[in-house]
């Protein structure tokens, strides 16, 4: 009997995973799983507790909370899973693991209504023109957070930014010197993409880089692709860019003026022709 114990236990050792911590408190779900599972999620280890800032796409929910198992979590001490934003690259897994984890959700207050109505257009399970479509569970929303709440995970703090721009509901976290900065900056200086039927808004997006560039973090924590040092010309860079595509047509409705425009109806109303040079 007591050799089989120690078979058990031996067993049960080398079936766990050792954690990758990315930083004191932080786990990178890609990271710790070695491959990459899809969007970046992130388990914050208040000691205590823990909770998940995103989720992913629903097939990848199981393998995620399996890992989460195997780095001996108690499962029933995930304190709740915070949604960056709708999009269902992002969310479309959260309801699963609400019901697997048995614990709460938390998004900003522009963020409930399409997770809880499913709202297939808003999330981007569906884009018709580019024959995409993926289911999108609806999923109650526990609490909503606001800019300027904090969240308590055991040991650790979390100041909750609302960032808008990409999404009306974007949010961003700041933890000590890192800042979980959602789709609002990537590494390469791209930006969560600017769409009119994704409740875009391009000023709104330049107030957030702003803010973002303006703040003492020593990292940043993004939804997509590789964590970087929070650098202000990367920022500046995006912010360029963005302050142009306020007067492009490019970008449709999401801009708030298009100079040609303006010019050519001046020249029609005055009634003044077209003059072609050679």
């Amino acid at each position: 009997m007591i050799n089989g114990c120690e078979d058990t236990q031996i067993a049960v050792i080398a079936n766990m995973l050792a954690r990758k911590y990315l930083f004191p408190n932080v786990i990178e779900m890609n990271y710790q799983a070695g491959r990459r599972l899809g969007v970046n999620v992130y388990l914050i280890d208040g000691g205590s507790e823990f909770l998940l800032i995103d989720i992913g796409y629903l097939e990848t929910v199981d393998d995620i909370i399996e890992m989460i198992r195997k780095m001996d979590f108690n499962l029933s001490t995930c304190k709740m899973i915070i949604a960056t934003h709708a999009d269902a690259d992002q969310i479309q897994g959260l309801a699963r693991a609400r019901d697997l984890l048995k614990t709460k959700v938390a998004a900003h207050p522009f963020t409930v209504e399409p997770l809880e109505s499913g709202d297939e257009i808003l999330t981007y399970a569906t884009i018709k023109a580019q024959g995409f479509a993926i289911p999108m569970p609806r999923c109650k929303v526990d609490i909503v957070l606001n800019d300027g709440d904090v969240t308590h995970v055991g040991s650790q703090k979390l100041e909750i930014w609302h960032t808008p721009g990409h999404t009306a509901g974007q949010l961003a976290f700041k933890m000590g010197n890192l800042l979980f900065s959602g789709d609002n900056i990537y590494k390469d200086s791209c930006v969560g993409a600017i769409d009119a039927h994704h409740g875009s808004n391009i000023p709104e997006f330049l107030q957030s880089l702003k803010r973002i560039k303006a703040d003492d973090a020593d990292f940043l924590l993004p939804s997509h692709g590789p964590v970087f040092r929070r650098d202000p010309k990367i920022l500046q860079k995006a912010i360029d860019r963005l302050t142009q595509y306020q007067y492009m047509a490019d970008f449709g409705t999401c801009a708030i003026a298009w100079p040609l425009l303006d010019e050519w109806e001046a020249d029609v109303c005055a009634g003044r022709m077209p003059v072609f040079g050679k």
